[in-house]
């Protein structure tokens, strides 16, 4: 079953080449086939299509023939496929979609070269809009939103054979580090720090490998996109805030597998650290697909006041499981507004109806993605 995805990549494509990147099976080829039926497709996870590109890079070139668009599967396999690329751009006018599941080879092999030529795009796990009435907040905090995933009759076996995969193929077949079994211990202590301002120290403590090994993962993470940094705002007029990024694993299921837990109670704390982290999901979806210039970060003071979410430096979103919101889950969208004038200062919550307290929005999440995606808030 195919459900239609918010990101027009077909669009993206009558103006310019585009990378599009995205974690392991959350629909990259199913929105190609779906969107781009006519395009020319070159898949380098095929044995067969690797080694021919690789004997002769100029293939591309013979078999590019008339207007069609042109994708590249798994770019990254073969970074330096990306010349030949950019030469047929610059002499043949070639559009060109590159997708790929991992940014680092990609940047160890030239991305560049493609500078200013094509746009990067990313396609996320499934969004409320896109699941339409057919999506469900438990579901989707405890099982996540991978289509592969979604669409199982087996989710929890399917979750671990994911996290095997992206061992396995991302890590391992990469060769993004040699010590598979040490990753692996930082992966399950880095997975429960889902969430937080990321302690390097504790955390290599915690894994035992050395502090600069832990930084040296958390690259690896963000490069293979199963994590997402989320920096400190830092434009407030008065108070001084912390240093330290947040990150945040790209989707629930995979984190609370990872984690060990079983599902997710309503009223815990797991629970409502899944929820914040399905608000960013929401949010760094919309962002890719319509504002890619919109900066996604978090406020903390050194005396403790936080808001979850300020983006694009016009909305400050706090995300809680609350069902009757009271001032201690305001007192951080107060704060803020003194830093700086801000469209909206929004808590997302379980609320019944949406309210209004001292200019900030009490919104239920179902009134909040509507918005969202309706480009109402930025």
């Amino acid at each position: 079953m195919y459900i239609p995805r918010q990101l027009e990549i077909a669009r993206v494509l009558e103006r310019k080449s585009c990378f599009l990147l995205g974690p392991r099976q959350c629909g990259k080829s199913s929105l190609v086939r779906a969107t781009l039926p006519d395009a020319i497709v070159f898949d380098l996870l095929s044995g067969d299509t690797f080694a021919r590109l690789a004997r002769n890079p100029r293939y591309l070139e013979e078999t590019c023939i008339g207007p069609r668009p042109v994708v590249i599967d798994e770019i990254q396999k073969m970074p330096s496929l990306l010349d030949e690329v950019h030469r047929l751009i610059e002499e043949k006018g070639l559009k060109f979609l590159l997708t790929g599941s991992s940014a680092r080879k990609l940047r160890r092999g030239g991305v560049n070269l493609l500078g200013g030529r094509a746009r990067m795009r990313h396609l996320h796990p499934f969004s409320a809009s896109e699941l339409g009435d057919a999506f469900d907040l438990e579901r989707a905090l405890n099982h996540g939103l991978l289509p592969g995933i979604w669409f199982s009759d087996a989710p929890e076996e399917d979750l671990a054979a994911y996290v095997s995969l992206y061992l396995g193929q991302e890590v391992a077949q990469e060769g993004a580090t040699r010590n598979l079994p040490a990753f692996s211990r930082f992966l399950e202590v880095a997975a429960l720090s889902s969430g937080e301002q990321i302690n390097y120290q504790s955390i290599a403590s915690d894994a035992r490998v050395p502090r600069s090994t832990v930084q040296e993962y958390f690259g690896i993470l963000k490069d293979t996109l199963l994590a997402r940094e989320v920096p400190v705002w830092r434009k407030g007029r008065t108070r001084k805030t912390v240093e330290t990024s947040k990150f945040y694993l790209f989707d629930t299921g995979v984190a609370r597998r990872l984690q060990g837990r079983r599902t997710l109670a309503p009223g815990t704390p797991e629970h409502g650290h899944a929820f914040e982290a399905w608000i960013l999901h929401e949010l760094a979806a919309f962002a890719d697909t319509a504002r890619p210039d919109a900066e996604i970060a978090y406020w903390r003071t050194r005396t403790g006041l936080e808001v979850d979410f300020v983006v694009a430096g016009e909305v400050a979103i706090e995300a809680k499981t609350t069902r009757d919101a009271t001032a201690r889950d305001l007192k951080g969208l107060r704060a803020i507004a003194e830093e700086s004038p801000f469209r909206h200062r929004i808590l997302v919550c379980n609320e019944p109806l949406e309210r209004r307290v001292d200019g900030v929005e009490i919104l239920p999440w179902r009134i909040f993605v509507a918005r969202l995606w309706n480009g109402e808030l930025f």
